[in-house]
């Protein structure tokens, strides 16, 4: 049975790979172990060990602690003006598609655009 601490921090694994454009093959090379392996983390179906979890860590470019933001939010999170986001944004690949997107722009058009969005959102 999967523990639900272990599909979040699969889940969280794979988007972030996602992010960073790396395959599960790339990822795992990296570590050290088989792609095979890396697929159960992701899924939840086997657990990361601490030592695993620093490599991958280390690997994607993020503290270990990425691997367990947003736990303790099951349904929804409240937003800056009381909005409802999912709890798992990440889980859609549109929002996917625009963030890895959205940091391909060069820093001083992506500050713009961040503007842009933040004046339409409070427009609509």
């Amino acid at each position: 049975m999967k523990h639900p601490v272990d599909v979040h921090v699969g889940k969280r694994i794979r988007h972030r790979r996602w992010m960073v454009g790396m395959t599960q093959q790339q990822l795992a090379e990296k570590v050290g172990i088989k792609f095979q392996q890396i697929q159960k983390y992701e899924t939840g179906m086997n657990r990361v060990s601490a030592s695993r979890l620093w490599d991958i860590s280390e690997t994607l470019g993020v503290p270990i602690s990425f691997f367990f933001e947003g736990i303790r939010e099951s349904e929804g999170a409240e937003g800056e003006k009381g909005q409802t986001i999912p709890g798992d944004i990440l889980a859609d690949k549109e929002a996917l598609d625009l963030i890895r997107s959205y940091y391909k722009i060069p820093e001083n058009q992506r500050r713009r655009l961040f503007d842009l969005a933040r004046v339409l959102s409070d427009a609509a």
